[in-house]
């Protein structure tokens, strides 16, 4: 295969047996889930407008992986955060892994809509008839807010981004 890739004869990269390790090790396309990346940003600031959600790219996740995590990979999707209130967990520019499974509220990182703002936020639910919206980064204020203004999109289950 990387002979063919790079065009060149396989003697010349040396031979592989059929029954090495490199060769079983290679994963079938169907031990892979394909997650859509969406041309859309949750905003860790004051809020970004959701432009539609476009599918650009995929990023391929382990349907064991996924399983181990109790996700469905057609109820997930990736997006880049930006912004900076919830530094240090999540820094502006890192892709978020979204699970859109209908559960009921509880505290964690979701992304939320609030009003037409896409947001992620850390959800506090423990106070009956508000929920709150807080920042990790300690220079952005908590946002209270009726629940019925906020559409939770969903939870935020994985992180990528540069080092």
């Amino acid at each position: 295969m990387l002979a063919r890739f790079f065009g060149v004869g396989e003697d010349e990269l040396g031979r592989v047996k059929e029954n090495s390790y490199a060769v079983a090790a290679v994963p079938k396309k169907s031990e892979w889930a394909d997650v859509p990346r969406l041309a859309i940003g949750a905003s860790a600031g004051p809020g970004s407008l959701a432009d539609g959600e476009t599918v650009f790219d995929t990023i391929r996740f382990s349907n064991r992986w996924l399983r181990t995590m109790g996700l469905q990979p057609g109820n997930l999707s990736t997006i880049v955060v930006s912004g900076d209130s919830m530094e240090p967990t999540l820094r502006d520019g890192d892709e978020i892994l979204v699970d859109r499974t209908l559960r009921p509220r509880r505290d964690g990182i979701h992304v939320v809509r609030l009003g037409d703002g896409l947001l992620v936020k850390r959800l506090d639910t423990a106070r009956s008839g508000v929920i709150v919206l807080i920042s990790d980064n300690a220079a952005y204020p908590p946002v209270e807010c009726v629940p019925q203004d906020v559409e939770i999109i969903g939870r935020v289950v994985w992180k990528g981004g540069r080092i």
